[in-house]
């Protein structure tokens, strides 16, 4: 279930909206930060608050790469590996990140503390290679860099 503060603030947002479906986003949003992913039940919980099929909850979720329908660590790491990233060695910069944590992309080290991602693009094109932890952007990345960076990971 939904805190009581959630829940408040999907009513107001519902009738600021014309439609239901313009809410999903912010419902799915405040699933994810109070149960840190979104499980079938919240999919089922969301589309019930909004009177939509799960259907399109489910097509939301599997869409967008920011929510999170499987439970991740408490760092989730996502390299971007787009064409520009790519060029400047994103791909060793991931495999960096898999050898030091010792799990592939999809992957929860055993502590839970990290779980490592591709992602297609995070929109930093000009300081690639990159990676995201949580809300923080991370550019021009090289091996000492992201050892430095995963090692100030608590």
């Amino acid at each position: 279930m939904l805190s009581e503060s959630s829940l408040k603030k999907i009513e107001a947002l519902k009738k600021r909206y014309p439609t239901p479906q313009a809410v999903v986003l912010a419902a799915l949003w405040m699933w994810q930060e109070e149960h840190g992913w979104i499980s079938p039940e919240g999919m089922t919980e969301v589309a019930r608050l909004l009177g939509l099929p799960v259907s399109h909850v489910y097509g939301v979720v599997s869409f967008y790469t920011m929510f999170n329908s499987a439970p991740v660590g408490k760092h989730k790491i996502e390299v971007c590996t787009n064409v520009s990233c790519m060029l400047r060695n994103s791909d060793r910069i991931l495999r960096h990140i898999q050898d030091r944590l010792g799990i592939g992309v999809g992957e929860t080290t055993a502590d839970g503390r990290f779980t490592l991602v591709e992602a297609e693009c995070l929109g930093s094109c000009g300081t690639a290679p990159m990676m995201q932890v949580g809300d923080e952007y991370y550019e021009n990345l090289d091996e000492a860099r992201v050892d430095k960076i995963l090692g100030s990971l608590k």
